[in-house]
């Protein structure tokens, strides 16, 4: 049994932030989705959230079928590859021949770089993203590489495929001078799980004053327009805190003062709506893609709060 649902309770139904997510979570959410919020509120197992991650995987040892939801179509793409990792890593499964697997497919689809490209070409004919374009010879990119690299070397994997792909990204990281959020949040997923720790931190620390100088995280809530949205994101599409240091113990954490992570985390938990999910920040491009996006962003919100020491029950 996953849990007793919490609507169950005689008093103050969807009283708390947790029990208005799941009721959210178990009106709109996908199998996966719902499993997994089993997982990590409801102590239900590790074996039903890869049970359903099993239904996007593909022959070539990739996962597709829009588990990315702004990626549609049966193809296997390294935007859908990354977030099933993320999946497994998040209930202690990153490893093991279904991860030697998923470096093969991702040999396999690298660039000459020995990196990820953010949409490989075999998207081509199947919906997507206007803001995630199709390219005959797409280069590397750090959006794609970095958090799979990231996660395999903090989940101790060794394989073939990391070498290249790890020193793709030192360059990539160590060369940044002018950037974007989600590159960046990109960057610290790598930074975070490379085993080089004091070249990390150094990275790190001068990734931290870059976003602070570029204004790329909301530091006041309450002063957003002293916040400029980076150039192509959806209008209110603003980082906090929070979107980068997910835990306390990311090198992200430093580059925020004890308030200001405050502050964002103030923001994050009054972000509920009344239906009990989160909203989705990026520009929204089909009616399908919201639905499915929101109880994932949902999932994320309750794990940070958590991950900070915020109440959610």
């Amino acid at each position: 049994m996953a849990g007793t649902p919490l609507a169950a309770s005689p008093a103050a139904p969807y009283a708390t932030p947790l029990a208005r997510a799941e009721h959210f979570v178990w009106l709109t959410a996908r199998v996966l989705e719902q499993r997994r919020f089993a997982y990590h509120f409801l102590r239900g197992g590790a074996e039903p959230v890869e049970v359903a991650l099993a239904a996007y995987l593909n022959e070539d040892g990739g996962y597709g079928h829009a588990l990315e939801p702004d990626l549609r179509g049966p193809v296997s793409q390294p935007l859908h590859t990354g977030h099933a990792l993320r999946v497994l890593d998040s209930i202690g499964r990153c490893g093991g021949l279904r991860v030697e697997r998923i470096c093969r497919y991702l040999t396999e689809i690298s660039t000459h770089e020995g990196a990820l490209p953010a949409v490989h070409p075999s998207q081509r004919g199947y919906p997507a993203a206007p803001f995630v374009p199709v390219v005959d010879d797409p280069p590397a990119a750090l959006l794609s590489t970095a958090p799979v690299v990231g996660l395999l070397h903090r989940n101790q994997v060794w394989h073939a495929w990391l070498f290249r792909a790890t020193e793709f990204c030192w360059a990539a990281v160590e060369s940044l001078e002018k950037s974007h959020p989600y590159e960046v949040e990109a960057a610290v997923a790598f930074l975070d799980g490379v085993p080089d720790r004091s070249r990390a931190q150094a990275a790190g620390d001068r990734l931290g004053r870059m976003v602070r100088e570029q204004g790329l995280a909301v530091l006041d809530p309450d002063r957003l327009d002293d916040f400029p949205v980076a150039p192509g994101y959806a209008p209110g599409e603003h980082h906090y805190p929070y979107d980068y240091a997910r835990v306390p113990d990311s090198l992200a954490r430093r580059w925020f003062t004890d308030e200001e992570m405050r502050r964002s985390l103030d923001h994050l938990a009054a972000a509920q709506e009344e239906d009990g999910g989160w909203p989705v920040a990026w520009r929204q491009w089909a009616p399908g893609t919201a639905l499915e996006a929101r109880p994932i962003v949902t999932i994320e919100a309750l794990r940070t709060l958590r991950a900070h020491g915020r109440r959610i029950e």
